[in-house]
């Protein structure tokens, strides 16, 4: 039966990496959307899964603000502006430690995990909640860092016997103890002297040490030798032993960004999730695929990554269960990934190429391009509607 009402259209991408911000993808398939159906009723929800881009898409979906402050960059003596979020309610932050302590703020050849640190990552924690942050999401991916999380825990007020006041990089992981009569957990609240909540965007499962930690598997990529890499591995091993948190270093997750998950839950008491989960519930995603007639979604590339934990897949999950229509949009499509995003609710997928195109093109013309698929599968579907 037709319901006597304007078409709800939820608009709920992520980025399309390297080439338009999640925002600017949501805008790009609203002008299509209005192409089609002047009447319809259209909502932004820019999305991201922890990585880059989410402190853009969760101010942007939130009616919130960005903040800019000084801190600590990947080496002890340089300084950066970081840029983090401060979301619609007032007291939730976002924040991406690659701001802070990411790779991309070193030359080649400045890298080298035994000389960063995540201390900037920290000051950033403790900007937020001068900003009011009673629970702050932190993204972790992109380090240029191999510190175990000490650096950020130093940063946060966690008292550390054995290393200087300086901010402390990999090579001072030997030297770490917590101060006598300091519970780790308990450190982030008495080091900012009030309760925080800190929940950590994380999509990989690599333990802290062992074949598949953070020395073995990031280091060579943040410019760590073959030498160092094996030191690293047996400093955060010989790290978790000293705190008696063997356990959280086996946890998925805790070799995340040089062990900075590991760190943040053995000093900070941080809780990692899935990263999608988190944002999804930050901008409550939920209730707005509820109240819609049909949900467009995207992201540069639909793959088999796409199945872990990524933006399209996640977003065509609440749809499925919600029984609501969810259609994705991508640079480029994979059938078997599409086949398997179809059973997890995903409705159809669709390249934005209107042809063989160079990727070059593809970039420069992809506003006009995503406007145009999503005007054509708007168009297909109110007239099934109808």
């Amino acid at each position: 039966m037709l319901v006597n009402r304007p078409m709800r259209i939820l608009i709920a991408p992520d980025k399309f990496k390297g080439c338009l911000t999640s925002r600017a993808v949501a805008e790009a398939i609203a002008d299509g959307v209005r192409d089609a159906v002047a009447a319809a009723e259209i909502e932004l929800c820019p999305m991201a899964d922890g990585g880059e881009g989410t402190v853009d898409a969760l101010v942007a979906a939130t009616g919130g603000r960005l903040l800019t402050r000084t801190v600590t960059g990947p080496l002890p003596n340089m300084r950066v502006a970081a840029t983090f979020g401060v979301l619609g309610d007032g007291q939730t932050a976002v924040i991406e430690m690659a701001a802070a302590s990411g790779l991309h703020l070193l030359r080649p050849e400045q890298y080298d995990p035994l000389a960063t640190t995540t201390y900037g990552t920290g000051e950033l924690i403790l900007a937020a909640v001068e900003a009011g942050a009673r629970r702050i999401i932190l993204g972790i991916g992109g380090s240029a860092t191999v510190d175990g999380g000490v650096g950020c825990a130093q940063a946060c007020g966690v008292r550390f016997e054995g290393i200087p006041d300086t901010p402390p990089t990999g090579r001072d992981l030997p030297r770490v103890r917590v101060a006598a009569g300091q519970r780790p957990a308990d450190a982030l609240q008495s080091g900012l002297g009030r309760h925080v909540e800190l929940l950590v965007a994380c999509d990989v499962d690599n333990p802290l040490y062992g074949p598949t930690g953070a020395a073995l598997i990031f280091g060579p990529q943040k410019g760590a030798t073959p030498e160092q890499v094996r030191w690293l591995d047996d400093a955060l091993r010989e790290l978790a032993s000293r705190l008696g948190a063997d356990e959280l270093a086996r946890r998925p997750g805790a070799g995340a960004a040089g062990g900075l998950g590991f760190g943040l839950m053995a000093f900070l008491g941080a809780r990692l999730e899935p990263g999608f989960a988190l944002v999804a519930r930050a901008v409550g995603l939920d209730a707005r695929v509820a109240r819609a007639d049909l949900v467009l979604t995207g992201e540069g590339r639909l793959d088999a990554s796409s199945l872990h934990g990524k933006t399209a897949v996640g977003v065509a999950g609440l749809c499925g269960a919600r029984g609501v229509p969810c259609v994705a949009l991508a640079g480029a499509v994979d059938g078997d990934a599409t086949r398997e995003a179809r059973a997890r609710g995903l409705t159809a997928a669709f390249s934005i190429c209107d042809g063989p195109m160079e990727l070059s093109r593809a970039v420069a013309e992809a506003p006009r391009l995503i406007a145009g698929v999503a005007a054509q599968v708007v168009s297909v579907w109110a007239r099934a509607r109808a």
